[in-house]
């Protein structure tokens, strides 16, 4: 079906340098040209066809597409239906203190050979992060895992990846930074507010407190609230109630999170433990 050439741009409200772009292309073409940033996609419908990197490239339906920055290419739709896809373009300033994180030394550029990826996970995470900014509902510590888990994914494929050893004597700092979380979570909470507690730099907290735990801030500050929830949930209260009380946008904000970690909604866990409050 031909609908005509529509595109949308949105930027990030929480994070600097971050947009998304949902297009729609019946007849138009792309001139060759190099963005500033890390442009990742992932085609929906029709064929994207493209050149770059010295090759064509046809990009069908689940396909993930990365450009680096200053990769030339161009575009246009090249089969019979029109071509849709999502775009999210990053500059490497908004990922300079991730890549940090993740080991890349200063300076270090992070460039990832290939154009086209079969890459279920690429393609999910491209997904995630631009509907946690699309949607606008998504708290700012939800679309900075995001973004964390796409620069991790950048790294690893551009070889450059290199886990920090735990750092012993940055206990109390640490645990410092817990206890922050622990009596803020219900805040809409970024990772430079707990950075901050630890007195470290964001890129170096990051590190350190992944290697030390297991898990990134990020991740912490959701599970936090996941657990506040379950108790919540389990006194009584309604999901509607819940949701709102730890930041979800809505119930099924909320469902699709806690589902993750419990297997199954919250009124499933309210029912099976007679939990369902009264009317």
């Amino acid at each position: 079906m031909r609908t005509g050439n529509h595109f949308k741009f949105e930027n990030s409200t929480a994070l600097q340098g971050v947009k998304t772009l949902t297009a729609n292309m019946h007849d138009f073409s792309y001139d060759k040209h190099a963005h500033e940033e890390y442009s990742l996609g992932v085609t929906l419908q029709g064929r994207q066809d493209f050149f770059c990197c010295r090759g064509f490239h046809q990009s069908l339906p689940g396909g993930a597409m990365l450009f680096n920055p200053d990769d030339v290419h161009d575009g246009h739709s090249g089969g019979t239906t029109d071509l849709s896809y999502v775009m999210t373009y990053i500059h490497p300033h908004a990922l300079q203190d991730l890549f940090l994180a993740l080991g890349v030394k200063p300076n270090q550029t992070v460039r990832v050979e290939g154009v086209l990826f079969d890459d279920l996970l690429l393609k999910q995470q491209i997904l995630t992060f631009v509907h946690s900014i699309n949607s606008g509902y998504h708290s700012k510590i939800e679309q900075e895992l995001a973004l964390f888990r796409l620069a991790h994914t950048l790294v690893t494929k551009s070889g450059t990846l290199c886990e920090a050893a735990p750092q012993r004597r940055q206990d109390v700092l640490l645990n410092r930074a817990k206890a922050f979380i622990h009596s803020q979570y219900q805040d809409d909470l970024m990772i430079d507010d707990i950075a901050a507690v630890a007195n470290m730099s964001k890129y170096h907290f990051i590190r350190l407190f992944r290697a030390q735990f297991g898990i990134t801030p990020h991740q912490y500050v959701l599970n936090c609230r996941i657990n506040g929830a379950q108790k919540a949930l389990e006194s009584g209260l309604p999901t509607s109630t819940v949701a709102q009380m730890f930041r979800f946008a809505d119930v099924s904000h909320m469902n699709r999170r806690f589902k993750k970690l419990y297997g199954m909604t919250p009124k499933q866990y309210q029912t099976q433990l007679s939990l369902i409050p009264q009317r």
